[in-house]
């Protein structure tokens, strides 16, 4: 009996003995200016990381006794700002095409038909050239580029280029003959071909479901199987670079997207960023349940690879000048835009998705669109139940003043793009009038009634790099500066709100505000050092600001080397 009180004791002795001891940490950033964005501990000096967590934060002292020479990596902050590492509530990620023609921020149209000649001067005839990214209100001339633009460089080849927001492409003569595209074909629903206001004859630009007509009729290219293989895993590790680089430590893909392959650059360890892989909304019981199997095989439990949310269109864009409006647009009277199906087809299939439990999310520009999509959740919540649902309006640009509180009513994210705002403003009182434009981009109006918004990029529309995104949401103001208090600038956001809703917004978005989005001990340790205080410099060096280290789950996935 004495030997086992004996035991008893020494084994006691022991657990208060190990319970003493110290636990090393795998990984500690020392000397930095941590923003938490924890309300309960907003500030710290330092984070102590152990496998894919942090264990700890506070001052340098502190979790220098967490180093242990030869197991510890040590990364010291020298001053520099910490934060969560960017999540991106909206972005079209994949495997970047090297041959795709880059004609962002052009502003002459016939640096197109050069890069086109360029093109198709190596290519085969019959080959599809494929680009985009143009956006006409940013010509000189602002007008709509057509296809004698680009017909006599490319004669012989099949062009398709799309504009900055993918709701429109310019094409060429030969797309047209082989899509059978003449002055007679009719508008689809929900599309528009773009005619000649005298002539009568397509001009080339295809808006909305008009580009589902497109044919190409294009030579293919040839590849082995091991070749294209090796073109899509090369295509992939550029995305994930230029991720990593940009401080961004987790994707929201708004469609489809190849869970496999995630899968597979996982194994190999090449994945370096998160990713929610949605599917399209549907109404299609058969379809939902394939849906739902694969969002049991890519749980929300999940941290790496995770089915996300269901994605509509109800309108086109502002730039194309379809988003669904009340009333018709100010610079072009005959028209309030496109909706893209018809309301009682969407509630419809709203009603039967959220009935089984699935996350959506709608694109949504004008402000009749919407006005829909709040009027689909809530007719949701009545007719299936409250539930905590989190379903988000993607873009949520242009809304009338009553809408606005309903987001937080109805718990619904607004999903919303800062860039965005800055390079529509140019054209956004042009095209619906400066009283219609005030509901437009109301991040601030948004935040003062509850709602919490989630910040992305809408790449590859817009840039990847969040720093042009922070600079939107605290300034209003063109890329290039600007006189002035900024657009509407009652909307704009302190830098720690906006860096909140980049992180912790965009977590919460996605059910994941429980373990991402703040610097808290116990939350997974996604992190990123920049090279300039960016709640301290002036506006004009926010988008020169670099990432100096992109820490995922608590490894250096990027660093600058300074």
């Amino acid at each position: 009996m004495k030997r086992i009180i004996f035991l008893n004791l020494m084994s006691l002795i022991n657990m208060i003995y190990a319970s003493g001891q110290q636990k090393y940490a795998d990984m500690v950033i020392i000397n930095g200016k941590v923003i938490t964005l924890d309300n309960d501990k907003p500030i710290a000096e330092a984070i102590a990381v152990s496998g894919e967590i942090i264990t700890a934060t506070g001052s340098t002292r502190e979790i220098k006794k967490l180093i242990k020479k030869g197991q510890t990596i040590v990364i010291d902050a020298r001053g520099r700002l910490v934060i969560p590492g960017f999540n991106d509530a909206h972005v079209h990620f994949g495997p970047l095409d090297p041959d795709y023609i880059e004609l962002r921020y052009t502003t002459d149209p016939k640096v197109i038909a050069e890069k086109v000649k360029a093109y198709v001067a190596r290519s085969k005839p019959g080959q599809l050239i494929q680009g985009g990214h143009w956006e006409h209100e940013m010509f000189t001339d602002k007008k709509w580029p057509s296809r004698e633009l680009i017909d006599p460089v490319s004669p012989n080849n099949p062009v398709v280029l799309s504009r900055a927001d993918g709701h429109s492409v310019l094409v060429n003569s030969y797309v047209l003959r082989a899509s059978g595209i003449t002055r007679d074909t009719p508008n689809p629903f929900g599309g528009e071909i773009q005619k000649d206001p005298v002539t009568g004859e397509p001009t080339g630009i295809l808006k909305e479901n008009a580009q589902s007509l497109i044919k190409t009729n294009e030579v293919k290219i040839v590849r082995t199987e091991a070749e294209e293989s090796e073109r899509t895993l090369q295509g992939y590790l550029l995305a994930l670079k230029e991720a990593r680089e940009c401080g961004v430590t987790s994707v929201q893909v708004p469609g489809n997207g190849d869970f496999e392959f995630y899968k597979q650059l996982l194994d190999k360890g090449l994945l370096t960023c998160r990713i929610d892989i949605g599917q399209s909304l549907t109404g299609d019981t058969s379809l939902l349940s394939q849906f739902a199997a694969l969002e049991k095989k890519y749980p929300r439990t999940g941290n790496w690879i995770r089915f996300g949310y269901l994605k509509a269109f109800i309108d086109g864009t502002m730039g194309s000048g379809t988003a669904l409006m009340f009333q018709p647009f100010s610079d072009n009277p005959s028209s309030s835009g496109l909706a893209l199906m018809p309301y009682q087809l969407f509630e419809n299939m709203v009603l039967t998705a959220d009935k089984l439990g699935f996350q959506i999310g709608v694109h949504a520009i004008g402000d009749k669109g919407n006005n829909w999509v709040l009027n689909a959740y809530e007719k949701a919540q009545k007719t299936n139940g409250k539930r905590d649902s989190r379903h988000r309006i993607e873009h949520a640009q242009t809304l009338i003043p009553s809408d606005i509180p309903r987001f937080a009513q109805l718990g619904v994210i607004p999903s919303m793009q800062p860039t965005h705002c800055i390079s529509d403003k140019k054209f956004c009182a042009k095209r619906i009038g400066t009283e219609r434009a005030k509901g437009a981009y109301a991040w601030k109006s948004l935040a003062n009634t509850g709602a919490m918004l989630a910040f992305g990029t809408d790449y590859q529309v817009e840039p990847l790099n969040p720093m042009e995104g922070l600079y939107a949401a605290v300034t209003r103001k063109e890329r290039l500066g600007e006189i002035g208090e900024g657009w509407f600038p009652g909307q704009k956001l302190s830098m720690t709100d906006a860096i909140k809703y980049y992180t912790l917004g965009s977590a919460y978005s996605q059910f994941m505000d429980d373990r991402k989005g703040l610097i808290r001990k116990g939350f997974l340790a996604d992190l990123v050092i920049t090279d300039k205080n960016l709640l301290e410099i002036p506006e004009n060096e926010i988008m020169k600001t670099r990432i100096d280290y992109t820490i995922v789950g608590g490894k250096v996935v990027y660093s600058s080397g300074h």
